[in-house]
């Protein structure tokens, strides 16, 4: 068996995240595997915004991305402080795009052999309209996928 010496948590911000990542955490320290956090920022969101300052609004939508990865940079940060794994073995990486396309580049390109993820981030309605980024990577992940199920 290949040894886990990396693991993705992708987070979304939601009022779970920080159970996740602290599962990970645990997982990681007990692994002495890193840690890789990603966000994606979804295109849709930045869409939206172009569209926006095309009529002619003072929008800069490079601007609104550079605040939002800040933003949630600062979230991380506080989040990960709480934990008592070492700073210097987590990376973070911000994308836009679109998550499950983002998250399966991640995986191929930063040599991931573990994905700890949230079952769910949405609403069942959204989960069936939209499908769910966690249920596209347990099936097109090229390494295995942990599925942390949180309690309510």
């Amino acid at each position: 068996m290949k040894p886990i010496r990396t693991i993705l948590v992708p987070i979304a911000f939601s009022r779970r995240t920080q159970t996740l990542l602290d599962y990970a955490v645990g997982l990681a320290l007990e692994l002495n595997a890193d840690l890789l956090v990603a966000n994606v920022i979804n295109i849709r969101s930045m869409e939206a915004i172009s569209r926006v300052e095309s009529m002619g609004y003072q929008v800069d939508t490079e601007a609104y991305r550079r605040s939002l990865e800040e933003e949630r940079s600062g979230l991380l940060d506080e989040m990960l402080a709480k934990s008592v794994f070492p700073r210097d073995r987590v990376r973070t990486i911000f994308k836009v795009g679109h998550p499950f396309d983002k998250l399966l580049q991640i995986v191929k390109e930063e040599t991931v052999d573990l994905v700890v993820m949230g079952s769910r981030a949405h609403s069942e309605l959204e989960h069936v309209l939209l499908g769910s980024v966690a249920e596209k990577m347990f099936r097109h992940s090229p390494v295995p996928v942990l599925s942390y199920r949180m309690r309510r």
